[in-house]
């Protein structure tokens, strides 16, 4: 039995998104295929079609942009299959380029935020776990030079999937998003770095598997759902007694918060068993 987390990052163009996020969520092997079918089944649901028909994925982005909460308030709740007779023709005069009527426009709205819905609910039952880490947008730009080493969140969310992982006694796999090669490449030589150089690295390594897989987000549902959270992450969750004080935005704070904290991993490492780590490199430096 091993655990899968499913990667991904937020606003690491430091563009619109208060603050950069890498995380995802972690699914168990056996899991994997009935959360896969079950995502699938409720695409065909919400929005009446496979969204890569019509050259179309899953991302917070597109689900929950502001427009869409406008869109789906429109009018009211439209039952089921009116909604994707109307966002069939929404797709359909997308690839048209056509624009589509006001209806067209409402379906595809409350279709997306069924969907963004649904999957969390898959998620928790699939019992996945929710890891992610948080900076201010702009401060990773700081850590640019320094290319072969992880920035400290990096490290702190894989010390948090470690204990998850040391507490459930199984291992665990990085599965991540398939994006530019060349970003790739030094994020494989950083991690390479992390787990081979460095004490906690080398520890870290009963558990989870340090070469990590990468996947076309297009063609694996975990990827688009771990895109999901991060993405509501971002822009709803929030520690102020961390530091975390950016503006939300209240429609995702009041639709996923709560999911969020159900899914977020709840736990610490063993003090007692760090302590002896920590000694033991010590005594072996």
């Amino acid at each position: 039995m091993a655990w899968l987390l499913f990667l991904d990052e937020s606003g690491h163009d430091h563009r619109q998104m208060p603050y950069e996020v890498r995380g995802g969520v972690a699914l168990q092997d056996a899991q994997l295929w009935p959360f896969s079918r079950a995502v699938q089944q409720l695409e065909r649901i919400a929005f009446g079609c496979a969204l890569h028909e019509f050259q179309k994925e899953v991302k917070g982005s597109t689900l929950l942009d502001r427009k869409r909460f406008k869109f789906a308030t429109q009018s009211g709740p439209m039952d089921v299959a009116e909604r994707q007779k109307y966002c069939r023709a929404f797709f359909s005069k997308g690839l048209q380029r056509i624009k589509p009527s006001r209806n067209e426009f409402t379906a595809y709205g409350q279709a997306c935020i069924e969907m963004a819905r649904g999957i969390f609910q898959l998620l928790r039952d699939h019992k996945a776990v929710m890891f992610a880490s948080a900076i201010p947008r702009g401060s990773g730009k700081a850590a640019e030079p320094l290319e072969e080493y992880l920035r400290k969140d990096q490290v702190f969310l894989l010390e948090r999937f470690f204990y998850f992982l040391e507490r459930e006694k199984q291992n665990g796999l990085l599965i991540m998003d398939e994006t530019d090669k060349s970003q790739d490449r030094r994020f494989v030589r950083q991690l390479e770095g992390y787990f081979t150089k460095t004490n906690s690295g080398r520890y870290r390594t009963q558990w989870i598997v340090p070469t990590p897989f990468f996947v076309s987000s297009d063609l694996a549902y975990p990827i688009q759902a771990a895109d999901l959270c991060i993405y509501c992450v971002n822009w709803a969750f929030r520690l102020p007694s961390q530091g975390m004080n950016a503006a939300v935005r209240e429609e995702i704070r009041d639709e996923f918060l709560d999911w969020l904290r159900r899914l977020q991993f709840h736990g610490e490492g063993s003090p007692r068993r760090e302590r002896l780590r920590n000694l033991g490199n010590l005594l072996r430096s």
